[in-house]
């Protein structure tokens, strides 16, 4: 496939200042934007010769016509016309945040004369305190339901709030002891407001001194023999303690900090990001993540700090990230947003490292579930395989599909593995895995003779597939559909999943389909070719262990297959043998002392290091 770049821009056309790149498709949609300390060099290196690309980028410039761009001054400016760019023009290349809902604040109002307290998914209001974001609305609720014994800020309406000074009673929360009533006049606006400060104290992380303050006012009442009061406070004093219990101490106290970690390959990947005020975890959130064009871990995380504070969130002083962003422009906007000093770092050890592990297991735990819901989708399934039937132009969907892989090291121990999946699903019970013998060393001559041995005999007789998938590109398919043509077996269709691009190559075609990155039936097929990989990988470790454990043994004189098969059987592995005496090893049947010592040196000198250590 030869490579048409005529629209790529002569260098000197481009400016050296920084700024905002657009690369545009046939159908004049933006797919791909991206920001530049300097334009010119930034530009140029997405044209290298196609041996240096990565393969996203490649994939970009395969769908792209043309690239236009914006200079700015700063950096900085370049940061936010690429994220205002995004916006607008949602480029398919660019990370793409599937879980895009907005996520729940507890907002105070005090900016009004009785500050409200309220649910809210706006990020930043004109004079309002805003925690959070909560992963769920129920746990805001829970926590202002608590605070609301002790401070009783208002949560209605002003229309509410209204009408019941006109009717000159409180609601249901004023009359059970949950809102301090303003709206009777039970306390003044002066009263309501310190409320409203102590609320705000107390989820910002400053809870001690009003347990304290409660504390105090309890015993006192107590010792003046106003138990009712006493009680009250003591229920108020259990509230609050169970705010502060709820949100369990991570960092020191005080500490006010974000974590994003990143876990997943090469395609998709979870972020997981932490809210961390006071030293407590405040509100958590999982994205799952299409790479994009170059979403490389640092690039992800970048993505996802704009995403959160771009509009108007307030950055805490410290980002902990689970790998650099390398972006001096993104700390510098931090900063700008913050209004003062914000640190990006990776912790290396103490508790910042350990939470920063925690987060990272979490982000893999999301993605395994994203995986699993996928796969688990009958719909997905079903859309998959009439895509894989449409762009294939298959007689009908495919419902069986085999996939073939080739695991080998320089020649050594040729395995392969073939997998089955019906109607979308893994079928391990016809999975197969193959020793591949004689003059076969290398992948081509490794599928032909994994076809040969699927498709003749009584393999052949197995319910045959509607699409057989081969690891590799347009050798790999073609050595499949030779060896089926050869052994007169006129279906099913071939194809080749290339990993470096994820191309999909038809047996015969000059070039490849190219599958959206979001297409459901390209995901399928890579499932199915990392599920063959899997297989053909481990398969591979065991040869080559048993491999191992023969030539070792079959290096010591007198110990033939039948001495070699009781030593095995004995001890498990040479290994063993390597640890065990030799009067352990001389009370194997037919190993006398001699030949006991032999096996010993001969199996400790195979370790990598000291048998006895």
């Amino acid at each position: 496939m030869t490579e048409s770049l005529a629209w790529r821009p002569a260098p000197s056309s481009i400016p050296e200042s920084p700024g905002t790149y657009r690369f545009w498709d046939g159908a004049d949609r933006v797919i791909y934007v991206g920001k530049a300390k300097s334009l010119r060099p930034r530009v140029s290196s997405y044209f290298t010769g196609p041996a240096g690309r990565h393969p996203r980028t490649q994939a970009l410039l395969t769908a792209a016509v043309r690239v236009d761009w914006f200079a700015t001054t700063t950096e900085v400016e370049a940061l936010q016309l690429e994220y205002a760019w995004i916006k607008e023009f949602t480029p398919r290349f660019n990370v793409r945040y599937r879980d895009d809902k907005s996520y729940p604040f507890l907002a105070v109002t005090m900016g009004e004369e009785y500050p409200r307290v309220l649910v809210t998914r706006a990020r930043r209001s004109p004079r309002t305190r805003v925690f959070g974001p909560y992963p769920h609305a129920w746990a805001i609720r829970e926590t202002t339901d608590q605070l609301q014994r002790v401070f009783g800020v208002r949560s209605c309406s002003d229309v509410v709030m209204n009408r019941h000074r006109l009717l000159g009673r409180p609601c249901l929360l004023g009359d059970i002891g949950r809102c301090a009533a303003p709206c009777i006049d039970r306390v003044d606006a002066a009263e309501h407001r310190r409320l409203a400060e102590g609320f705000c104290q107390v989820m910002a992380g400053g809870a001690e001194p009003h347990l304290r303050r409660l504390r105090s006012e309890m015993d006192a009442a107590a010792a003046e023999l106003a138990y009712e009061r006493a009680a009250r406070l003591r229920d108020q004093v259990a509230a609050l303690s169970r705010v502060v219990e709820r949100n369990s101490v991570v960092l020191a106290d005080g500490v006010d900090a974000d974590v994003i970690a990143v876990a997943g390959d090469e395609l998709s990947a979870a972020v997981r990001v932490l809210h961390i005020r006071g030293g407590r975890i405040r509100g958590e959130r999982s994205h799952v993540v299409d790479r994009g064009a170059t979403g490389t871990d640092g690039e992800l995380i970048r993505a996802m700090l704009v995403e959160i504070y771009a509009d108007g969130g307030d950055p805490p002083p410290t980002v902990l990230t689970s790998v650099d962003p390398m972006d001096e422009s993104l700390t510098a906007w931090l900063t700008g947003q913050r209004g003062g000093r914000v640190a990006v770092r990776v912790p290396r050890r103490g508790n910042k490292a350990a939470l920063m592990a925690m987060a990272a297991d979490n982000a893999a735990a999301a993605l395994a579930s994203h995986r699993l819901r996928r796969a688990g989708d009958l719909t997905l399934r079903s859309q998959a395989l009439a895509e894989l039937q449409t762009t294939l132009t298959l007689a009908e969907a495919p419902l069986r599909i085999e996939a073939i892989d080739i695991s080998q090291h320089a020649g050594d121990a040729v395995v392969a593995s073939l997998v089955v999946f019906e109607d979308g699903l893994p079928l391990r019970s016809a999975y197969r895995s193959y020793t591949i013998a004689g003059p076969a060393t290398d992948d081509l001559s490794g599928v032909r003779e994994v076809v040969r041995r699927r498709f003749t005999g009584t393999a052949a007789g197995r319910y045959p597939p509607g699409l057989l998938v081969v690891d590799g590109g347009p050798a790999q398919a073609a050595a499949a559909a030779a060896e089926l043509e050869r052994l007169g077996v006129s279906a099913p269709p071939v194809v080749g999943l290339a990993k470096r691009l994820e191309e999909v190559w038809p047996a015969g075609a000059a070039d490849p389909v190219i599958l959206p990155r979001t297409s459901e039936g390209l995901y399928l097929l890579q499932r199915i070719r990392d599920e063959a990989h899997r297989r053909a990988h481990r398969h591979h470790g065991r040869r080559r262990s048993a491999d191992l454990r023969v030539s070792v043994l079959a290096e010591v004189p007198g110990v033939g297959p039948a001495r070699r098969a009781r030593l095995l059987a004995h001890f498990g592995s040479v290994a063993a043998i390597a640890r065990a005496d030799p009067e352990e090893i001389a009370r194997v049947p037919g190993i006398g002392p001699d030949l006991a010592s032999r096996i010993r040196d001969v199996a400790a000198g195979a370790m990598p290091g000291p048998a006895d250590g």
